[in-house]
């Protein structure tokens, strides 16, 4: 297997991708692109081949564009699949459901737990080692009491992320995943509440 990996700059931020069409390993956004090369190296399986493109593949673009659409607050359908074959069975569940998220909602560590049989802190540790933000849109998981729980990129980066999501839902739905239906609550939920620190 040999992996790619690509890097694209727009204004001041490096999105990532380490893919092997058609599958996505890894996908990252950092305002540094040694920061960038880094989250994706970890991303590629320890058995696999990489190599950097100069230039992306038409498939590389795709992916890196949907990256920036997704970190800029828009709606961007995933047209690829996701390579999550080698890792455990508990964070690929974890991840599944966290991908089920749609913009302008979010969830909790412990409803996402509880509709996958784990443990908050074991979803917490998946959410902070995600090889897929935000495809994977870990930052649209929060604590219970709707405050923003942990970020790897900061707790205002993660509030500015949100509020680029909101979409003006008011009312919660339930998202069918593997094991059930997972709650999610509208994004306005956690600005409301962060307002007064992060204003």
């Amino acid at each position: 297997m040999l992996i790619n990996i690509s890097l694209m700059e727009k204004e001041g931020v490096w999105f990532g991708a380490a893919y092997d069409e058609p599958r996505v390993f890894g996908t990252t956004f950092e305002s540094d692109r040694q920061e960038a090369l880094k989250g994706l190296l970890h991303a590629v399986p320890y058995d696999a081949s990489f190599q950097t493109e100069t230039t992306p593949s038409m498939f590389g673009k795709k992916v890196l564009l949907t990256v920036e659409k997704l970190y800029k607050g828009k709606d961007a359908t995933v047209e690829f699949s996701l390579g999550t074959e080698h890792l455990s069975v508990f964070r690929r569940k974890v991840m599944d459901a966290t991908f089920r998220i749609p913009v302008g909602f979010i969830t909790s560590y412990g409803q996402l737990s509880d509709a996958i049989d784990g443990s908050p802190r074991a979803v917490g540790h998946v959410m902070a080692t995600n090889p897929l933000a935000p495809i994977v849109p870990c930052h649209r998981v929060v604590a219970a009491d709707f405050t923003l729980g942990g970020y790897g990129g900061g707790l205002k980066a993660k509030f500015e992320f949100l509020r680029r999501e909101k979409r003006g839902y008011t009312s919660t739905q339930q998202i069918p995943i593997e094991a059930g239906n997972l709650t999610v609550f509208p994004v306005e939920f956690v600005l409301e509440r962060m307002k007064n620190y992060y204003a």
